[in-house]
């Protein structure tokens, strides 16, 4: 009987060996950067920049529309701390969004430098060989000729070269001719600038990434309402809102302009289902580009901003401030002005607060509603007829105590804390309301004091921004518009022409093949090649209903 011997598999000297199959931190970090520098990756870290920018567009940012964050945050106060907590009140200044940002421009350049070395070496490769067997490839077809297979394939190399291919030619005899029985052939390629219009989409992207992170890091973006009648000094105490690139500071806050509000004019929609909104609205300004300039003028109007030496003055809202005065339980004056009241609707029913803090012997709050032309349905309660202030009204409720403006914390002027303060009763019990038409005084209980609606004046929401970035951005855009342009419309093919001599029944002859490979899917490769053998003398020019047949002569 004969014993086989089983042979255990040699054990490694090292323990620590890593086993077959398994990554090497070295290997590990190799197949993490191949993965992450891929073309799939990088479209799918694209993807989800798109979609971690969409909270940017539904919820109001802070850096945008800080009115409008105040008042989301007022009607949602359950989701303010949560939202807060997640950075969606400035999505794009939040490190998760900056992360995606980084991982996606890293994904690109390292797609991009690899596949543009290969193109370098495409473009300065020859054409590919012409295969063994043509009549395998599409638009294959052959005719039969009496010239001699050098004149074929010179004629074939000159007709190629007009049409702008790249020609390779196989090797010539000793002599210096195609031998006379083999034969030869040419081949051509032409379509080498899809691939670079491919690279230049991908390249675009990262420009106009680069360009968006240069506004990002460099620029600025402020708000200000300014009254009708008010000014504005380009400096970081005269902003509502300011949100500074990363590296911008106040001191670059250049040029130090100033501009004031002269008048405002707005036309309203009078008939049809919009009537009561704003159709159109001018600011006029008078500007000075810095301190000894000349005054100059500008009308100022939606989507047409006033530039400043690179600094950009847009006009994006406007409304009404009522002119509110407050008197306390002495009479004295705790507060009076024009008081900004926040649009909620196209017909400008507003919301406003009023805050007096050194009103005696308690300081007095006040929040509600302004209706530039007041109705009343009892569907729908007091509402704004129209927007423009035809018969201007004011609701509010009055709170009364500490108003958490002696805490030291920040606290937003178009909401009050109520947290503290005491609802102001009547005497049935129930919340007292001053409801004031322009030119009324109303009187608080128990002598705390009053309240008159003096007039109204209107404000302008204006947003001022410097983004050094944007021409890079559009530079970018136009990129990618050219690259995809390439992308769709430049075909690359590859045709071959292959020439020997034969003999059949009629005599010695040369029998000549063409055929072509188009690497672009577009379906007309039989009329080029067609094409191509018209211009050689081989066929008579393709018809466009006749393309497709192999045509012997």
């Amino acid at each position: 009987m004969t014993t086989t011997e089983v042979r255990q598999p040699a054990q490694p000297d090292d323990p620590e060996a890593p086993r077959a199959g398994e990554l090497g931190p070295r290997e590990l970090l190799r197949y993490a950067w191949r993965q992450l520098t891929s073309m799939r990756t990088a479209l799918v870290l694209l993807l989800v920049l798109a979609l971690a920018a969409i909270p940017g567009s539904v919820i109001p940012q802070r850096s945008v529309d800080s009115i409008g964050t105040t008042q989301w945050q007022g009607r949602h106060p359950d989701l303010t701390p949560v939202f807060e907590r997640l950075g969606l009140f400035a999505v794009y200044d939040t490190p998760w969004f900056a992360s995606i940002y980084i991982l996606l421009v890293i994904s690109l350049v390292g797609c991009i430098i690899p596949r543009t070395a290969v193109y370098l070496r495409g473009i300065r490769a020859q054409p590919p060989a012409a295969p063994s067997r043509l009549s395998r490839m599409p638009g294959h077809a052959a005719y039969e000729v009496d010239d001699l297979p050098v004149a074929v394939l010179d004629d074939a190399e000159r007709v190629l070269r007009s049409r702008g291919y790249r020609i390779r030619r196989s090797a010539a005899s000793p002599d210096g001719e195609e031998a006379v029985d083999e034969g030869g052939w040419v081949s051509a390629e032409r379509g080498y600038l899809r691939e670079a219009g491919n690279l230049l989409f991908h390249l675009s992207v990262l420009v106009v990434l680069v360009g968006f992170a240069m506004g990002s890091m460099f620029g600025y973006r402020g708000g200000v309402i300014v009254l009708v009648g008010g000014g504005f000094s380009n400096y970081a105490a005269q902003y509502d809102e300011l949100d500074p690139g990363s590296l911008f500071g106040p001191e670059d806050l250049t040029p130090a302009f100033t501009f004031s509000i002269d008048d405002f004019d707005i036309e309203w929609l009078t008939e049809g289902p919009s009537a009561g909104q704003a159709r159109a609205f001018v600011s006029h300004l008078t500007y000075r580009e810095s301190r000894d300039a000349e005054p100059q003028t500008y009308d100022l109007k939606v989507n047409h901003p006033l530039d400043i030496g690179g600094t950009e003055v847009f006009l994006i809202g406007h409304g009404y401030a009522p002119v509110i005065t407050v008197r306390d339980g002495n009479g004295d004056v705790a507060y009076s002005g024009p008081t900004v009241f926040l649009p909620r609707n196209p017909t400008f029913a507003s919301f406003g607060v009023v805050k007096a803090p050194d009103a005696l012997p308690e300081q007095i709050g006040l929040t509600g509603e302004f209706y530039p032309t007041y109705d009343f349905t009892m569907e729908r309660g007091p509402y704004s007829l129209f927007g423009d202030a035809l018969n201007p009204a004011l609701s509010m409720t009055v709170f009364t105590g500490d108003l958490g403006m002696d805490s030291g914390n920040g606290q937003s002027v178009y909401l009050l804390d109520t947290e503290t303060a005491t609802p102001v009763l009547k005497d049935d019990g129930t919340p007292f309301r001053v409801d004031l038409e322009l030119g009324d005084s109303v009187d608080l209980p128990d002598g705390l004091g009053s309240v008159s609606f003096d007039g109204i004046e209107r404000w302008n929401k204006i947003q001022i921004s410097r983004t050094p970035g944007k021409l890079v951005a559009l530079s970018g855009v136009l990129l990618a518009l050219l690259g995809l342009l390439g992308s769709l419309f430049i075909r690359p093919r590859r045709i071959w022409v292959r020439a020997r001599r034969v003999t059949d029944e009629d005599g010695d002859g040369t029998l000549v093949e063409v055929a072509g490979l188009d690497r672009s899917g577009n379906g007309d490769l039989p009329r080029e090649t067609a094409l191509v053998a018209a211009a050689m003398g081989l066929r008579e020019p393709p018809d466009d209903d006749n393309t497709h047949e192999e045509d012997w002569r």
